[in-house]
């Protein structure tokens, strides 16, 4: 058989689209991991409110109030 029959572009066009839409995920999280990391090493307001977002850290005097959508 020829590599460049029918059935063969239709396979090598679907693994082609299946790769593009992987790239385009993990570009978005590229970006969503920079943000991450430019919240982290700004200045020390961004540091305290990543930690409060993230991983739901306090200081002593405060209460966590966490508000669930169903």
């Amino acid at each position: 058989m020829d590599q460049n029959d029918f059935i063969s572009r239709f396979r090598l066009t679907a693994k082609l689209r299946s790769l593009e839409n992987e790239k385009e995920y993990y570009q978005e999280k590229i970006q969503e991991v920079q943000k991450d990391h430019d919240e982290l090493f700004g200045e020390r307001e961004s540091l305290e409110k990543f930690a409060r977002e993230k991983y739901l850290m306090k200081k002593d005097t405060e209460e966590i109030f966490l508000i669930v959508e169903e």
